[in-house]
C-alpha cells in the first residue's frame, strides 16, 4: 500500500508530496506518512515532533515564522480539515531562490503536504472554518530560537486572498521585521544549513 508522489517546486529544496489516496463510499483511507516511502523518494529527515493548530474561521494569518541555529526546523505539512494558503520565503543568503516566495493551496480535499526545509519562513492563511493544520519537525521547538518575518513586508508583495484589515493574527506575528531588516542577523545561509 502507500507510495507517493513527489514533485519538486520553483523554490530549491521545497516538494509537493501527494501520497496515494483509497476512496470508496465510505470515505478513504492514505498513509499520510510512511518512513519507508519518503527514504525511497530521497526524503530521509528525522522527524522528532508533530504539531498541531487549530484556526476557527476564514483570515486566520499564522506566520511567517522558523527556528535559527541548532533549532532550524524541516516541517512536514497537511491540513486534515479546512484548507488554507500555505506560503513560504526562501530566506537563506545567496539562496539562487533567497526573497522569493510561493504559495500553495493545502486542504483537506486534495491531501497535498509540503516539505518546507530549514532556512525557510513558514506561514499560512485560513480559507474556511475548522482548519486543522498539522505538521512534523525535524528538531524540538526552543522558545529562545523563534522568529520570524513579516506576513505583509511590501518587498515580498505576498498576494494573499483576502483582506490583510481584515486578518485575525497573534500580538507576535503583529510585530516581525521585514526581510531586509531581519538581514543584518539572518544566520541561513544557503549551502551550509
Amino acid at each position: 500500500m502507500g507510495k507517493i508522489n513527489v514533485t519538486d517546486t520553483k523554490l530549491q529544496d521545497v516538494k509537493i508530496i501527494e501520497p496515494a489516496v483509497f476512496g470508496d463510499h465510505r470515505g478513504f483511507f492514505t498513509e499520510s506518512y510512511s518512513q519507508e516511502d519518503f527514504h525511497a523518494a530521497g526524503i530521509t529527515h528525522d522527524f522528532v515532533q508533530d504539531n498541531h493548530s487549530l484556526s476557527t474561521q476564514p483570515g486566520v494569518i499564522r506566520g511567517l515564522h522558523f527556528q535559527k541555529g541548532d533549532a532550524a526546523q524541516t516541517k512536514l505539512i497537511r491540513v486534515v480539515t479546512g484548507a488554507v494558503l500555505d506560503v513560504i520565503v526562501d530566506i537563506r543568503k545567496g539562496s539562487p531562490t533567497y526573497g522569493q516566495w510561493e504559495g500553495y493551496i493545502l486542504s483537506e480535499h486534495n491531501h497535498r503536504q509540503l516539505l518546507v526545509p530549514k532556512g525557510f519562513a513558514h506561514g499560512f492563511m485560513t480559507l474556511t472554518d475548522n482548519v486543522n493544520f498539522m505538521y512534523k519537525c525535524d528538531n524540538y521547538y526552543n522558545a529562545k530560537a523563534d522568529g520570524g518575518i513579516a506576513f505583509d513586508d511590501p518587498n515580498l508583495a505576498i498576494d494573499w486572498p483576502m483582506d490583510l484589515t481584515k486578518a485575525v493574527l497573534s500580538d507576535k506575528d503583529k510585530e516581525h521585521p521585514t526581510l531586509k531588516e531581519f538581514e543584518a542577523e539572518n544566520p541561513f545561509v544557503y549551502g551550509e544549513i
